[in-house]
């Protein structure tokens, strides 16, 4: 697969993205206030118009990890995922009008400084370090991904292609600041849209209309929405998808700094819940469209799987669908790429630009006295180095197994035990530090165990076909393992787990509170 398929077009696509972001970078850097206070650099002087950030919202964490991963789960696993939009739903109203009115009110530039007026230092602490090893490992795999793209269609090493992504983000996030990165996502986010419509478009054009992908779909078992079992083990149900989506939600886009930081760059709280309300329809419908370039690609290859002679990991689908479809299209190429190449880069710079803020606020402003000139300079030197450091841990991403499932994972072993934390904090009068500490420490320490411990089964593939191939091909069907024969834990699905590091953390407080008074 690794070949270019990229013409004059395609480069000219790339190169005027790869432009775009930096002169948006440039403009910030030396326009208005020129970046020189950490309120314009890191919180866009708080006069954001609504558009923006409700579109940064949505590219902040949907990125190439959508793309690639999401597309391939409905053509393999078929499309019972979409329903995890219905938890979108239900979350948005929960983090608009229970959790962001608090972050608002206080008007914190870190959102872990509200533990430390609700609990005490210590919580605060353990929180925002563990915010901060979140975001690093959860960027290390957004690098990685659009690496297999550009490696794929361009024939670029994947060594370069991380590089590349890696770098011209740091660049223009350290520069321009929030107000560069608002911007940009903006534009990457239009990106993102024109690379998942035009699979979708060509792929409807191939198999004879929109509508034969779902006939084709249906035919093939792809449309089957009956799993509405309550077995924690059953990997995707309705319930484990709503009740999990619904966590992972609200750990995302209610209690997440990097979300609550761009919540805060508008001027009145009723902008900012707008803000999170029109995030919710633009995260949607590039979720729902992913899933149908998912089935898309699916009727196009119904008879010939093209991963089945190679061993390929299933993130590489998309690419190959680009590599083998569009190539003689001009410029085709070029906006998937580009599409890609953006999803990544509006979700890192984002990270930059709020491990920056948690870096100079919870750590350097509290162990260092530090001259308030030079605050502006260390919050940039800070982004460029955790950029450094996505560039490091890219490389290790590789051998976390599927990107989707790889990056939910970290979301649920991390976020569900910090928005237990939060949670506890704003919906309790009884919970202490010594209580709440506890409790995200045992809460953490189950979910790493459940989400990295192995032996674990192999979850079960849809079928595939490789009747029409024009090669030889032997499609190999290993026999399914007895799941029985795995330690339980190790079987729950990854989207209980957030659901479970909640539901401990509320046991476990419980019981440290009886003790107490006892």
């Amino acid at each position: 697969m690794e070949q270019s398929v990229f013409g004059l077009w395609d480069y000219i696509i790339m190169a005027a993205t790869m432009i775009a972001s930096v002169a948006i970078g440039l403009y910030f850097r030396f326009s208005g206030g020129k970046q020189k206070t950490n309120e314009e650099y890191l919180l866009a002087d708080r006069n954001m118009s609504i558009l923006p950030v409700a579109v940064s919202l949505m590219a902040s964490f949907m990125s190439a990890i959508t793309l690639l991963g999401v597309s391939a789960e409905n053509y393999y696993y078929g499309m019972q995922f979409v329903v995890i939009n219905i938890s979108y739903g239900i979350a948005t109203p929960i983090a608009s009008r229970l959790y962001l009115p608090v972050f608002f009110g206080l008007q914190k530039t870190s959102t872990y400084e509200y533990l430390e007026l609700r609990f005490g230092p210590r919580i605060r602490m353990l929180a925002s370090l563990t915010y901060t090893l979140q975001m690093i490992l959860y960027n290390g795999i957004v690098l990685y991904a659009p690496a297999i793209v550009l490696e794929a269609v361009t024939g670029l090493d994947r060594l370069i292609s991380i590089l590349l992504v890696g770098l011209a983000c740091t660049f223009y996030s350290t520069l321009g600041g929030m107000k560069a990165v608002l911007f940009t996502d903006l534009l990457q986010s239009l990106l993102m849209f024109g690379a998942v419509f035009s699979v979708v478009v060509f792929a409807s054009v191939q198999v004879g209309g929109f509508d034969q992908i779902f006939v084709i779909a249906k035919e093939r078992g792809r449309l089957d929405f009956s799993n509405f079992s309550v077995d924690p083990t059953e990997r995707h149900t309705w319930w484990s998808l709503i009740f999990g989506g619904l966590i992972t939600y609200l750990s995302l886009y209610a209690v997440n700094h990097t979300q609550v930081q761009r919540l805060l760059t508008v001027s009145t709280l009723g902008r900012s819940q707008q803000c999170l309300w029109w995030s919710w329809p633009v995260l949607s419908v590039l979720s729902v469209v992913t899933c149908i370039s998912g089935l898309a690609i699916f009727a196009v290859y119904k008879d010939c799987d093209p991963l089945a002679s190679r061993n390929t990991p299933m993130d590489h689908l998309m690419p190959y669908y680009v590599v083998d479809a569009m190539r003689n299209v001009p410029g085709l190429a070029g906006l998937f790429v580009a599409g890609i190449f953006s999803a990544s880069l509006s979700t890192i710079s984002a990270a930059c630009n709020a491990l920056a803020a948690v870096t100079l606020t919870d750590y350097v402003g509290r162990w260092f006295q530090v001259n308030q000139s030079y605050v502006p300079w260390l919050t940039k030197i800070a982004a460029c180095v955790y950029g450094l450091i996505f560039l490091a841990l890219a490389f290790f991403a590789q051998y976390l197994g599927g990107v989707l499932q790889a990056a939910l994972t970290i979301f649920g072993a991390v976020g569900g035990p910090l928005l237990g934390v939060f949670t506890l904090g704003m919906f309790t009068t009884f919970a202490n530090e010594l209580g709440a500490s506890f409790a995200l420490v045992s809460g953490m320490a189950l979910t790493l165990w459940m989400s990295f411990g192995g032996p674990r089964p192999t979850p079960l593939k849809l079928p595939v076909s490789v009747a029409s191939c024009v090669h030889n091909v032997t499609l190999s069907t290993p026999a399914p393992a007895d799941p029985t024969g795995y330690f339980y834990l190790y079987r729950i699905s990854y989207m209980w787990t957030s659901p479970v590091s909640i539901t401990l953390r509320g046991v476990t407080l419980s019981h440290i509170d009886m003790s107490i008074r006892i």
